[in-house]
């Protein structure tokens, strides 16, 4: 008997280290046109969806759009391969729209001299596999800075104009990141 529930714990134990960890983090690496990194937007999990910490620099001084995208293919110079924005909901585009709004539709950022530092909320995303409105498809999502503002009305995405930066946001990238989260250093 001791030795049924013996290897029975043994088993549990295996199983439930191969089990997948839900990814409740993770950070996205932000590209210009050029090939240049401008830093970094971290996503996490939270009770209301995700929060964003947009820590970048090296845009155009002034007030940006700022959308998640259907595809997690971010193709320079255009961005157009991260193609519409994210709406799983078919929504009517703009957070200030009556009948909006997409849930990749996120409030703009204000760029002082180049450079962004701010936080956002996205209710209506989560980061948990499986759900209709995770960024963690098996197509993957992406993050898109377009040239102007968004106007929070016109459709379908706020004539914002041209994409001028973009990070993919895929299965796979999260998973490297949580990977970095627990890896040791290695000792010198």
């Amino acid at each position: 008997m001791k030795r049924n529930l013996l290897l029975l714990f043994l088993i549990s134990f295996i199983l439930a280290g191969c089990m997948e960890k839900e990814i409740t983090k993770m950070e996205v690496e932000m590209f210009n046109a050029a090939g240049d990194s401008l830093g970094t937007i971290k996503v996490d999990e939270v009770s209301e969806g995700v929060e964003l910490t947009v820590l970048l620099e090296g845009l155009p001084p002034g007030e940006h759009g700022l959308h998640i995208h259907e595809k997690g293919t971010c193709k320079a110079p255009d961005f157009k391969s991260a193609g519409n924005h994210f709406n799983p909901d078919e929504s009517m585009h703009g957070l200030l729209h009556p009948e909006g709004a997409h849930a990749g539709d996120l409030p703009n950022i204000i760029a002082e001299d180049g450079k962004v530092d701010a936080q956002l909320q996205a209710p209506q995303l989560t980061l948990k596999s499986g759900k209709k409105n995770s960024l963690l498809r098996v197509e993957g999502t992406s993050i898109v800075i377009t040239e102007g503002k968004d106007d929070g009305m016109t459709q379908p995405s706020g004539d914002s104009g041209a994409r001028i930066a973009c990070g993919e946001i895929t299965e796979e990238e999260a998973k490297r990141e949580d990977k970095k989260e627990v890896t040791p250093p290695e000792e010198e």
